[in-house]
């Protein structure tokens, strides 16, 4: 069980890690072409969704691996899956299925870390 964790939290924090940085450092026009939901809201807001979600990767990590404050981790993990719902009412809203199954998907990696890692 322990392997699956954390093959997951890799997986989840690669790709926060990623599209958090690519959210908070690339220009908000480029971005809105390659995400339908970015010209909906301000570049600040961007950046923050881009930030936390960084944050939020490195959580999934960095607190278990050295011990310190192990409980963020799925601490993190419960954040990460609160901004999947958030984003899938959004997908939803203006009916992006495509992009709601995904967060469906990470969404459910997200519930999984946590519970394994409450346990």
């Amino acid at each position: 069980m322990n392997t699956a964790l954390w093959i997951v939290q890799g997986i989840l924090a690669a790709t926060y890690i990623l599209a958090g940085i690519m959210k908070a450092t690339q220009p908000v026009e480029k971005l809105g072409k390659r995400m339908t939901w970015v010209p909906r809201y301000t570049p600040v807001m961007v950046r923050f969704i881009g930030v936390t979600e960084l944050l939020g990767g490195i959580g999934l990590v960095l607190p278990w691996l050295t011990g310190i404050l192990p409980v963020l981790t799925p601490l993190a993990a419960c954040g990460l899956g609160l901004i999947m719902i958030l984003a899938a009412f959004e997908h939803i809203r203006y009916k992006e299925m495509k992009e709601v199954i995904f967060n469906i998907v990470i969404l459910a990696m997200c519930a999984f870390v946590a519970y394994g890692r409450f346990s």
